[in-house]
């Protein structure tokens, strides 16, 4: 038998290997399989161009999006999965793969994923990240140390109330921690949505699909610089920066007014790039 999309989509249907593997989600770890493989290969193409390309999927469970991907026609997969019990599965999907599949069993927030990314090909993510893991992985994919970073882009699945907060612009009650950090770095977009119903089992909020794409001319800020000004400032956001800052910088009125942002402003009304100059500030006197 030829080892490629034939053999992927010839594997048993996902319901079956959820039986035979004993694989129902565990709420622990923010697991919730969508079984559609019209709708999971919706998700891989929204990840664009997927041939000659390596994909890192974090959380593929049973292997709906996995199989998803490698139909697509994805170059080479790499599947991080902590579940032990998903690993019979997903092996399965390697077999048929011919070699476009590798495994890693471990959790996404302590596996070197760009060690795995060896560069041989460009690298998108594209996930259903397990819901309690989703926003501190993002995180930790948009502040790298150096940039642009070693992916080419995210096509994730968020809940629909994070996703709103990645795309958020100031002024909004969205706008936050998260939109700052992202809005630096990336652009953002809400694709589609994904409704309760399509999950197994389903959750209780709406989903969507967000691209995020690398700014080629993002501002040289610390991140670390950042995420503290970002979570000084919207940890107690309904005071003032001349307020919410005091725990960063010694005074910062004085600080707000050198830079020509006003001090009595919210961090809701800050757009990104007197963010980033605040942060600039706050690496010079640290």
């Amino acid at each position: 038998m030829s080892k490629g999309p034939d053999s992927v989509e010839a594997l048993p249907p996902l319901k079956q290997v959820i039986s035979e593997f004993g694989l129902a989600a565990k709420k622990s770890l923010g697991q919730n399989f969508l079984l559609d493989l019209n709708l999971t290969r919706r998700i891989a193409r929204a990840g664009g161009r997927l041939d000659g390309c390596h994909i890192m999927e974090i959380g593929p469970g049973p292997g709906g999006l996995t199989r998803a991907l490698l139909l697509e026609g994805a170059g080479y997969v790499t599947a991080i999965e902590r579940d032990r019990r998903a690993i019979p599965a997903l092996e399965q999907i390697a077999a048929a793969a011919g070699g476009r599949l590798t495994i890693v069993e471990g959790d996404a927030l302590k596996v070197d994923q760009a060690a795995l990314a060896n560069g041989a090909m460009p690298v998108r993510i594209v996930a259903n990240l397990p819901y309690n893991v989703a926003t501190p992985l993002l995180t930790r994919w948009v502040t790298p140390q150096a940039w642009p970073s070693w992916w080419q882009s995210l096509t994730l699945m968020f809940q629909r109330e994070v996703g709103e907060r990645i795309v958020a612009r100031p002024g909004g009650k969205n706008y936050g921690r998260l939109s700052v950090l992202c809005g630096w770095r990336c652009t953002a977009k809400i694709l589609f949505d994904v409704p309760p119903g399509a999950f197994t089992p389903p959750p209780k909020v709406t989903s969507s699909i967000v691209r995020l794409e690398p700014r080629a001319d993002a501002a040289r800020v610390a991140p670390e610089a950042l995420e503290a000004i970002t979570a000084a400032a919207f940890g107690q956001r309904r005071k003032m920066l001349r307020s919410s800052l005091k725990s960063v910088l010694p005074e910062p009125e004085a600080a707000l007014r050198e830079l020509g942002i006003e001090p009595d402003l919210r961090a809701e009304a800050l757009p990104v790039a007197d963010f980033i100059r605040i942060a600039q500030l706050y690496s010079g006197q640290s």
